[in-house]
Order: structure tokens, then C-alpha cells, then sequence
């Protein structure tokens, strides 16, 4: 098919709404990644994601809504934590895992009686699914297993021929997932997988919050995962990624044992280095926002392989090593 590249007009917003509506696949921007959107409720437009991106089956899809009060639509319970989580982070970067109820299909939930929800506060996201009517499943827009897209040019050349349309919102603000959380008890949740909404900022909520190993460890062979991004190789370019954590001195040395053709750094800004690299950030909020632009950059311009200086796994930081260490399939140099 042709990929129709609309702007963020309401004429070109209404055409994507009915896309929508009549059971297409379109590219959505979001305030995260771009995501592809579809009928949550709708099976065949549902498998036309997951053949859109070669998406694994058993991969749970998040569903977007307008408003958190529309949750009680597609759940069966939702906990009074959950409430007053959505009043401090809805709409925003954050997705809540809850007991789903039949109008949301086995295949959009990955076969999990749990389905996550999700506000998003992009304006042109929000529009469409006020348009369309629709809860939106949107999982990233890009081939599985392939660094998420943050412009609608990173879309179109992941999807182009694939899906109906991709809308351009410009450029994502956060850079990486949504964060995803499951309750373990009334004052308690559970980081299944980190984004932009931290686990300093949910204790100003919660009682106490826990980080899933899944987060930073392989998950076993066969595991059923509550959250996209916890079991298989993410986020990973066509280069191979080596994750090095060590000081600045120390990396370099990593890097000149290995230095040959193909062979580049992904370093902080700031940081001196005389191999041929590329910088992704100062801090973790710019690491976040250019970290999946810089891997797509590093496979235009040929790189083979990859030493990434490990940022901090702290606030935002952890979003970032969470999605570096998967990129590089746990292939982490510690010095």
C-alpha cells in the first residue's frame, strides 16, 4: 500500500481518526516515541500492528486513552492508588498495567488477563483518539527489535508500504517509553519497565515502589512478561552495541584496544575522545531525548560496532541504561 505522510491539521488529524475508525494502521506521534496506532478493540487491525512490525505475539500492546476516566471502560477493577497516580501523572509518560475486560482482545494484551493504559499528553495523539473514538493500541513505530522512532521520517522509513499513514507531531520530547507499572499492594508498585516518570517521582505517591530485575537482567526463556520492552532484545541498530561502564579515561582505553574499522564511540557531550564518535547528552533528560536518533544516525554512517558510555542509572538515567543494556543484548564491559 501507500504510505500517506499527513501534517497536524485538523483535516489531516480527521483522516487518521477514520483510518483509525475503519481498522488501519497509522504512525502517531507521541510526547515518548512515535508509536503505531490501531483500534485497541479491533483484532484484525490489532495482528495488522504486529505484522506491520514483526512484533512477537506474546509482546503486550498498551492501549491509549483520551481521559484515565475511560479506563473503567476496558478493565474490570482499578485500585485507588491507580486514581490518584493518574491525578499527578495523567496525561503524561506513564502506563499502569490493570485487570482488562473483555472488550479488550487477548491478542492486543499479549494473551494477559492485564492490559496497560496510558494518557498521552501529546495534543495531536489526543486529538486523534478524541476524533476517532477509538482506545488507541500503540506500540512503537518501528521494525521490532529496532531503535523507537522520535520523528515521523524515522516512521516512514521503517513502515513505508506497510501502514496506512504516518502523521508528523515533529519530534518526540522524551525520547524513550513510557514508564510501566503493575501493583503489588494498595501502597505499593512495581517499575516493570523506567521512563520519564521516575521512581523518585512515584514515592511522592506511593508508599514504596519497586524495580523489577527485569529491568536490568535477561528474562528467562518462556516467561510471560506483564510489560512490552522487558523480554526480548530491544532497541537494538544494526550495529553492534557494547555498553562500557567507566570513567572517561578508562573508556577510551576500552575503546583503542578495539579501534578498527567500523568502529565508532557514542559518548556524553563534553567528553574529549579522539576515535570517531558521536555525543548523545550532557545529562540523562538529553541522553533520554537523542540516545534512539543517535543509534538510527550511527547505522546511516555505517558504524559495525559501538562502545556506549554507560550513563547513570539513576531518575531518568535508568530509562536509558535499561533501554542501552537491551540494545546490546546484556553485553556490558565493566571497568
Amino acid at each position: 500500500m501507500d504510505t500517506f505522510l499527513l501534517n497536524n491539521s485538523e483535516n489531516d488529524l480527521l483522516k487518521a481518526a477514520e483510518h483509525i475508525k475503519n481498522g488501519n494502521v497509522v504512525g502517531l506521534p507521541t510526547e515518548t516515541v512515535y508509536g503505531l496506532g490501531a483500534d485497541a478493540t479491533n483484532e484484525a487491525a490489532v495482528r495488522a500492528i504486529f505484522a506491520a512490525k514483526g512484533r512477537p505475539a506474546d509482546n503486550p500492546l498498551i492501549v491509549h486513552l483520551a481521559d484515565f476516566s475511560d479506563a473503567v471502560k476496558f478493565t474490570s477493577s482499578i485500585p485507588e492508588l491507580a486514581y490518584r497516580l493518574a491525578e499527578r501523572f495523567c496525561p503524561g509518560p506513564l502506563t499502569m498495567v490493570l485487570p482488562k475486560n473483555d472488550r479488550i482482545p487477548m491478542v492486543t494484551s499479549g494473551g494477559l488477563d492485564t492490559v496497560g493504559i496510558r494518557v498521552p499528553s501529546h495534543p495531536v495523539m489526543h486529538r486523534i483518539i478524541e476524533l476517532s473514538g477509538c482506545p488507541i493500541a500503540a506500540p512503537s513505530a518501528n521494525i521490532s527489535g529496532y531503535p523507537s522512532p522520535t520523528t515521523a521520517g524515522h516512521v516512514m522509513r521503517d513502515m513505508q508500504g506497510k501502514i496506512a499513514a504516518v502523521v508528523d507531531g515533529g519530534q518526540s520530547d522524551f525520547g524513550v517509553e513510557s514508564t510501566v507499572i503493575s501493583f503489588d499492594d494498595e501502597n505499593s508498585v512495581r517499575i516493570l519497565r523506567p521512563g520519564a516518570v521516575t521512581r523518585e517521582m512515584l514515592l511522592e505517591i506511593c508508599g514504596n515502589v519497586v524495580i523489577d530485575p527485569a529491568i536490568l537482567h535477561e528474562v528467562a526463556e518462556g516467561a510471560k512478561v506483564a510489560s512490552p520492552g522487558m523480554k526480548y532484545k530491544h532497541y537494538s541498530p544494526k550495529a553492534d552495541i557494547i555498553m562500557v561502564e567507566a570513567d572517561h579515561d578508562a573508556f577510551l582505553s576500552v575503546v583503542e584496544k578495539e579501534y578498527d574499522e567500523g568502529v565508532y564511540a557514542l559518548v556524553f557531550d563534553g567528553d574529549t575522545c579522539p576515535y570517531r564518535h558521536m555525543t548523545y547528552g550532557a545529562d540523562s533528560s538529553q541522553q533520554a531525548h537523542l540516545l534512539f536518533q543517535r543509534l538510527r544516525e550511527l547505522d546511516e554512517i555505517g558504524a559495525k560496532k559501538v562502545f556506549v558510555r554507560a550513563p547513570s542509572p539513576e531518575g531518568i538515567g535508568l530509562a536509558v541504561y535499561n533501554r542501552l543494556i537491551r540494545a546490546a543484548g546484556f553485553e556490558v564491559i565493566r571497568v
